[in-house]
């Protein structure tokens, strides 16, 4: 046990990053919790405790994630804060460096060094709350994280640098962190890691995402299971059954496509052609006619001439996917890509990106337009201003569009499951009215 002082510890935890860190965040803070620490998240509450989860995946990210413990470290300084403990991706990746740069943080941890940062807070890691978690989203959803790592080998790509090979986690595992959430009220599970595809290969040596998604809807209470980060190469076409006829899975899959040229799909190493990324969409599509298709694509990778960028465009136009969004490329030490110049001019990449986003506006605004007069479910997310803003079962909360209701109309929960109808829609947003009964 701790030896408690005079002044008990406050811990902090500022998560930075996307929601695969999010995970790793509420990890730590139900170890310490469990462990009688008082833990809160992102919180500008006094602490003398930050630990900082930084994101090392792209320069922005970790210009960010830096920028986040210097401030941190001037604090210490300042004497505002004791301790200052750094993990997370960009811990993992840069170690050495950011140690002889910022020696005002007590220690640096790893992605997957946990036990070792508990230990600097004398706590123990317990290995009974393996399926519990404390959840830092709104309580009626919640992220599922079913592996780790990464065995691609996109040439662009450091995350296999920070998070190692993949390593899925038990079926039964999973199932039962799920029924945990579904007894606090979470409805919707949010699955997620760096590649939902290879998900059960190292375990039980074949594809077994099929198995976990009716797995997982079988548990009562969970009523939206939703798909992020799949790979398209090798894709198991079977999950596409399986969200035909399972309701709980939702017609949403989040699938990073990167380009649309092949020479460039080919120096990013993708293990995928344009046509065999058409073919695997347009099958989804046949199986699921009402699936919702997120992708991302990368403008500015090494070499992407004039040409090959169009081409990427017309792939857009050609496809219409639903929900897009789009990166500049990021020159990362220590990948493939990093072996050749970075070339394209940073106002290129950045002019690529708004052109691409620009005809993905067109294509959303025309596809928003087709669900006026329709019915739809909504989950409601928050109340804000006269509106309640919720969500359908193909968006994800912050990068997706959202729904608008009257909050004069009826009085509605936060996590409030409701049928609506459309009235209206704009580029990334429905405005629609409750459908009484």
């Amino acid at each position: 046990m701790k030896t408690r002082t005079l002044r008990p510890d406050k811990v902090n935890v500022i998560t930075l990053g996307c929601s695969k860190n999010l995970v790793d965040s509420e990890n730590i803070i139900t170890q310490l919790q469990a462990n009688d620490y008082d833990v809160r998240h992102d919180s500008n509450e006094e602490a003398n405790v930050v630990i900082v989860n930084t994101c090392g995946f792209i320069d922005l990210a970790k210009e960010d994630s830096i920028n986040t413990i210097l401030d941190y470290a001037d604090r210490k300084s300042r004497g505002e804060i004791e301790r200052l403990y750094v993990t997370g991706c960009l811990s993992q990746r840069y170690k050495d460096n950011l140690e002889d740069e910022i020696p005002e943080v007590d220690d640096f941890f790893g992605t997957m060094e946990l036990p070792g940062l508990l230990s600097r807070f004398e706590a123990d890691y317990k290995h009974d709350l393996i399926g519990e978690r404390f959840i830092t989203t709104p309580e009626h959803y919640a992220y599922l994280k079913i592996s780790e790592g990464c065995n691609r080998t996109c040439s662009f790509c450091a995350i296999p640098l920070m998070r190692g090979d993949h390593v899925s986690r038990p079926m039964e595992e999973l199932v039962r962190q799920a029924k945990n959430f579904a007894r606090n009220g979470v409805k919707e599970l949010m699955l997620i890691a760096q590649e939902l595809t290879y998900y059960g290969l190292d375990l039980y040596k074949k594809r077994m995402l099929p198995e976990l998604l009716e797995a997982l809807a079988a548990v009562e209470g969970i009523q939206w299971i939703r798909l992020h980060y799949a790979y398209p190469s090798k894709f198991p076409r079977d999950v596409f059954e399986v969200m035909r006829d399972q309701p709980k899975v939702c017609n949403y899959l989040d699938i990073p496509l990167q380009h649309g040229s092949d020479a460039v799909l080919e120096r990013m190493r993708r293990q995928i052609t344009r046509r065999e990324t058409t073919d695997l969409i347009n099958y989804a599509r046949t199986v699921v006619p009402d699936i919702a298709i997120r992708t991302t694509f990368l403008v500015g990778y090494p070499g992407e001439t004039e040409a090959e960028f169009e081409e990427m465009c017309d792939f857009v136009r050609e496809m219409r996917f639903e929900r897009l969004g789009v990166f500049q490329y990021s020159h990362e030490e220590d990948t493939r890509a990093h072996e050749v110049e970075d070339d394209v001019p940073a106002e290129v990449k950045a002019e690529r990106a708004g052109r691409l986003m620009e005809i993905q506006r067109t294509i959303s605004l025309e596809l928003n337009q087709q669900r006026i007069g329709k019915e739809v479910k909504v989950l409601i997310d928050r109340k804000d201003g006269d509106h309640y803003v919720g969500r359908t079962e193909y968006d994800s909360p912050d990068v997706d569009n959202e729904v608008h209701l009257d909050a004069s109309a009826a009085y509605l929960r936060t996590g409030d499951m409701v049928t609506a109808r459309v009235k209206d829609a704009t580029e990334y947003d429905l405005i629609a009215e409750l459908v009484a009964g």
